[in-house]
């Protein structure tokens, strides 16, 4: 992210979905028609209630609901009628019922008393209603800065994925993935950060950060993945300085370059699966390392190897999520059997099929978040063919042609 100084501040640009989500909250969620024919039966039936029951028994207070539960659906202008219909009915009837001027009077202020409330009620609810949304569309914003919305297509290769954090009103979490076009060919990463919450975020940023800028400049993938490690140990730094712990990250990172060749380097992830001619496997990752932020503990240095993609092969990268997702039972999710089940499938029905099952297999219960990455070879263009004559009688007699008056 770059800040930069601006001789003139900028007009601030609502996020995507800020207004959409404010119009939500503030609109009402019962219809002008609906509201009053409830109001209407509601009054009539109190209202004949309480001459039923006599002097003895008052009912029509027991309006003062209406207004209360219009404040949880409705508007406050909504809210206010209907608070200002029932102070209406409440004093007509008072007045035809009669009594004394201290019952009139104290019914009238209490029932008055209590739509006031209601309308207080209807906009407090609306304002925070109205925050969250903006609060939402704050880290909408957010995840499109840290996560990128996927399908990525590149040049060698197009990366399907999907994201599912662990919280459903958290749209960020410590899982991350990133897709970079580079002189180099293209280079992916997939990661799990330790930990959750803020500071998990925060390392998480600062790697894609790293990342996306080294993923350029760095010619070797082991040198891009030097690059990661520095940016873990700067951030870890700053956490001791500041009280926070320090975090790791495991992450498998990939380069593909215009040959066709991959290469990987494996940080203490998860080996991806390939998928090819009907079979699903683990793809064999023999050159594993510590993960990223934990290099000093460790006396040898990173390596890449080469890994196996032939063309019509889907290469599925995910992080422990999957894997460590559970039953009712405490069973965890069978991904190698399942992935059997799909392995003929394009990687959007691949992956709208696993996020069912997952769902499904865990009856909704996430214990951690799910990011998954299905890479695809780009097809190379066509080129067009152009036949070459089959002598040189073709090319003179065209020339003749053209150079005839």
């Amino acid at each position: 992210m770059t800040f930069g100084l601006l001789s003139r501040p900028a007009p601030r640009a609502a996020l995507p979905g800020t207004e959409t989500g404010e119009a939500d909250a503030r609109a009402p969620r019962i219809g002008n028609r609906a509201l009053s024919g409830g109001l209407a039966l509601l009054t009539a039936v109190i209202v004949a209630l309480d001459v039923l029951a006599g002097e003895d028994l008052r009912l029509v207070p027991l309006l003062v609901v209406a207004p209360a539960l219009v404040s949880v659906f409705g508007t406050v202008g909504q809210t206010a009628a209907a608070g200002a219909w029932v102070t209406g009915a409440a004093v007509v009837t008072r007045a035809v019922t009669g009594g004394t001027t201290w019952d009139i009077v104290s019914s009238i202020v209490f029932t008055l008393f209590a739509c006031l409330l209601s309308v207080g009620a209807c906009w407090l609810r609306i304002r925070r209603a109205t925050e969250i949304a903006r609060l939402r569309s704050a880290a909408v914003a957010l995840q499109r800065q840290i996560l990128r919305p996927l399908p990525i297509p590149t040049d060698q290769v197009t990366a399907h994925g999907t994201y599912t954090p662990i919280e459903e009103d958290h749209l960020v979490g410590g899982d991350i993935y990133e897709v970079v076009q580079s002189p180099y060919g293209t280079r992916v990463i997939i990661g799990d950060v330790q930990g959750k919450g803020l500071p998990a975020i925060g390392v998480g940023f600062a790697v894609l950060g790293a990342f996306r800028e080294a993923a350029i400049r760095e010619p070797s993938l082991t040198g891009l993945v030097d690059r990661l490690e520095d940016a873990v140990a700067r951030q870890n730094a700053f956490s001791a300085a500041t009280g926070d712990v320090e975090r790791f990250v495991t992450a498998l990172v990939l380069g593909f370059d215009g040959d066709g060749r991959v290469e990987a380097v494996n940080c203490g992830h998860l080996p991806p699966r390939m998928l090819h001619d009907g079979v699903a496997v683990p793809v064999p990752m023999r050159r594993t390392s510590v993960p990223l932020g934990m290099a000093e503990l460790s006396s040898e240095g990173r390596s890449a190897e080469r890994l196996d993609f032939p063309p019509g092969a889907t290469l599925l990268m995910f992080t422990d999520g999957v894997t460590e997702a559970r039953d009712a039972d405490g069973n965890f999710y069978p991904l190698d059997a399942r992935l059997t089940r799909w392995v003929r499938r394009e990687p959007g029905e691949l992956l709208d099929a696993l996020e069912r099952d997952l769902e499904q297999f865990s009856r909704g219960v996430r214990r951690d978040d799910v990011a998954v990455l299905a890479l695809r070879r780009t097809p190379a263009p066509a080129v067009a063919q152009i036949p070459a004559p089959s002598d040189g009688h073709e090319a003179i007699r065209a020339a003749e042609v053209f150079s005839a008056p």
